[in-house]
């Protein structure tokens, strides 16, 4: 009776061992892997999203500004009796280009 209780005993203490050994090499994966990750992300030259709000909230603050300085300037033609101006269009470039691609991000 009392072999059979060591040997229950050391089937514990075995089994203690593994998990515990287990649990370390996940760390040790889980630390590579992240490591792994974040090396292949900084190669690719992703945007962090904070700084794509930022930028992207500029744009929009720049854009609003525009369009009220061009009703200011479309407003001032008109009272000098001028006719408005149209919008200039960019020329096109010799080269068509590939559709834009949203700038990747990082959550």
């Amino acid at each position: 009776m009392q072999s059979e209780n060591r040997l229950l005993e050391d089937l514990a203490r075995v089994a203690q061992g593994a998990a515990g050994a287990f649990a370390c090499m996940r760390e040790e994966l889980e630390t590579r892997l992240k490591e792994h990750a974040e090396r292949l992300l900084s190669r690719m030259h992703l945007v962090r999203r904070e700084e794509f709000d930022a930028v992207q909230a500029m744009a929009a603050k720049a854009r609003r500004a525009q369009e009220v300085l061009e009703g200011r300037v479309s407003a001032l033609e008109a009272r000098l009796g001028r006719k408005p101006r149209k919008k200039l269009a960019r020329k096109a470039k010799s080269k068509p280009r590939a559709a834009a691609e949203p700038p990747k991000t990082i959550p």
